[in-house]
């Protein structure tokens, strides 16, 4: 739903993407906060592996069966749509409304349409994204839950080079700084006396503005972003 506000806004109206995002952002903070009240402090049941005991509890088989329906949904997503993008002529048809929209525009295809369902797509996702907080990493919901890492998936983008497989890889590399802060925390003074919790838990923050950094001083600023990327679409014709 939020994401069809960003694009009536940006898409229908053709208001700037990046002042639409922030806004909505904001907008969606305060929103999750005052419908989450009644939730605040409630135990959620969260998704359990869906495979049998004797599976994800042997202690060699957890590493493949131990997980949430959700964890293995990402990587059958991962692989969807890389096959998607490069394997279909939808995905081709996508592609070319993200490199050249004008050109997709001439030959018939609705620039506008093609784009709110990638839109609708990408919030779906994103949905997804944050219900994997309180469904499967903690057992309720409290404000602020995501800490802010959907800017790291936004970041992940750009250091993937807009290419599925690397995402994943990205997502993990993340991830694992991310839970650096737990062991800093669990150790406690072997980890805490070469930096405190504080400093490992802002690493993932700092990894990703290092990350930006070196993309921007590279020579192809922005990797394989689409040429129409943040663009509004005016038709010449």
């Amino acid at each position: 739903a939020a994401s069809m506000i960003f694009g009536v806004l940006t898409l229908s109206l053709s208001a700037n993407q990046v002042a639409t995002g922030l806004a909505l952002t904001i907008f969606g903070t305060g929103l999750s906060t005052l419908i989450g009240q009644s939730f605040t402090g409630r135990a959620i049941k969260t998704f359990a592996t869906p495979f049998p005991p004797a599976l994800a509890n042997d202690p060699i088989g957890r590493l493949f069966f131990g997980y949430s329906p959700l964890v293995y949904f990402s990587f059958i997503m991962v692989a969807l749509v890389a096959w998607f993008l490069r394997g279909t002529r939808a995905g081709l048809i996508l592609r070319a409304v993200g490199e050249n929209d004008n050109s997709a525009h001439s030959i018939g295809y609705s620039v506008t349409g093609v784009r709110y369902a990638a839109v609708a797509f990408g919030g779906a996702m994103a949905g997804i994204g944050g219900a994997t907080f309180p469904l499967v990493l903690t057992p309720l919901w409290a404000e602020g839950l995501t800490g802010g890492r959907g800017w790291i998936a936004i970041a992940l983008v750009v250091f993937a080079g807009w290419r599925p497989v690397w995402l994943l890889g990205g997502a993990y590399f993340f991830g694992l700084l991310g839970t650096l802060e737990l062991y800093a925390k669990a150790s406690g003074s072997s980890w805490t006396s070469v930096l405190p919790s504080e400093a490992w838990a802002a690493l993932p923050y700092v990894a990703t503005v290092v990350a930006l950094a070196i993309i921007s001083m590279g020579k192809s600023a922005g990797g394989n972003a689409p040429a129409c990327l943040a663009k509004p679409f005016l038709p010449t014709n």
